[in-house]
């Protein structure tokens, strides 16, 4: 059976994180924006209320809600400034989910508890600067030394990563067998050898931090690593996986703003004697944002449900994700075109709109890569079956006081 309609569950935390951002966000982001000014008491917040453990088991301290309300979140969390979506993937799809998939328990009590509490941030260092795409020719080593490992190297165009607490770091234990030698670690900071630094004078995405990572003879508990040495390749594209779905997520919430944002003011400005709205040409770029924006969030919720059921996502989240972040650049871009030279001032929100759009093509895999994914599961290059998961379990609404409040 089909069943589009949402849960209670699912109204509540929409309902919450709408109230979220009209108060604490939407009244400050075009100056945090224009400064370039991360503020990490936002992201605290975002831990009270229980986003930063939206998708984890109450057994971890999480809240044990569904892939939808997650999408939900990171959706409505672009609607109002991508840098607050961009805490979701990386701190929860990337690193914690990760964690929830392949810690042992004792990793997971010792990590993912407090960072499901939102008592400490997390991060996930994959990226370097000679490897993105291809992530099996990171340079950074990793070397047993009796009961550590000594790691070495750089990351680089790393989502929070002069602020977070804990970092999940990838490394090859053996650079010759490319990404079969690539192990994971988790890392805190105060680690004697662990840097990081912020990156500035980014096109878009400015209220968030961006930075890099640098290992300087790092030594790394054997108890830090995650999985077993040779498993990191798997555990980053399982990762990804899961940050690939908050990015389309959050992407459908950014056409929804510049689809928001155009049909008010289409409805405000008036030429030649009557609303710009009444004009054709101004209807064929709103319709086109409303058509892309809806199959869009079909698509991100299509792969919601098949996640709630257990089941491998990789060619739906990658579908999504193409989708979804190419057609938030082209509402983007109408949405500018709609307001004119009003559109080319930051006194309007659709300006940091198309700035922050850019970023989701390139990151989590390009638009190109995700071409070559559909068209080689299209071709049968691709085995396309699906792969049971741990499916996240059934928890009600009621468990998550923060959505309570709003019954």
């Amino acid at each position: 059976m089909i069943d589009f309609s949402l849960s209670e569950e699912n109204r509540l935390v929409r309902q919450s994180v709408r109230e979220f951002v009209a108060a604490e966000i939407l009244p400050n982001i075009r100056a945090w924006d224009e400064r370039g000014e991360a503020h990490p008491e936002v992201f605290a917040r975002m831990g009270e209320l229980g986003y930063l453990g939206a998708p984890l088991p109450e057994e971890w301290a999480g809240a044990g809600l569904d892939y939808v309300s997650l999408a939900i979140l990171c959706e409505e969390l672009e609607r109002a400034d991508t840098a607050f979506r961009v805490v979701l993937s990386v701190h929860v799809g990337l690193n914690s989910l990760a964690l929830l998939q392949w810690a042992t328990d004792e990793q997971k009590r010792r990590w993912l508890v407090p960072q499901a509490l939102g008592r400490k941030l997390a991060t996930f260092g994959l990226t370097e600067p000679g490897a993105g795409t291809d992530a099996g020719a990171i340079q950074s080593t990793a070397r047993r030394e009796g009961d550590v490992y000594v790691l070495n190297g750089s990351k680089i165009w790393i989502s929070l990563a002069d602020l977070a607490d804990h970092f999940l770091v990838f490394a090859s234990v053996d650079r010759a067998k490319r990404h079969r030698g690539v192990t994971a670690f988790m890392l805190e900071r105060g680690m004697k050898g662990l840097t990081t630094g912020t990156l500035h004078g980014k096109l878009g995405i400015r209220a968030g931090n961006t930075g890099l990572i640098n290992l300087d003879d790092v030594e790394v508990p054997a108890e830090n690593r995650i999985g077993e040495e040779g498993e990191g390749f798997l555990i980053a594209m399982s990762a990804i996986d899961q940050g690939r779905f908050t990015v389309a997520a959050g992407a459908v919430g950014l056409a929804q703003a510049c689809l928001d944002a155009s049909a008010r003011y289409a409805r405000e400005r008036e030429t030649f004697g009557e609303e710009i709205g009444r004009h054709q040409l101004v209807k064929q770029m709103v319709a086109r944002m409303a058509a892309g924006t809806e199959a869009g969030r079909l698509l991100v919720w299509r792969a919601a449900w098949l996640k709630n059921h257990g089941v491998r996502t990789t060619r739906e989240t990658s579908l999504a994700k193409w989708h979804a972040t190419e057609h938030a650049v082209q509402a983007a871009l109408d949405a500018v075109q709609v307001h004119g030279a009003n559109g080319y001032s930051n006194e309007f929100p659709v300006e940091r709109y198309l700035r922050n759009s850019k970023a989701a093509v390139i990151y989590e895999g390009t638009s190109q890569l995700h071409t070559l994914i559909q068209a080689d599961y299209a071709l049968g290059y691709r085995e396309d079956r699906p792969i049971r998961c741990e499916p996240l379990p059934a928890q009600g609404f009621e468990r998550w006081p923060a959505l309570g409040r709003h019954e």
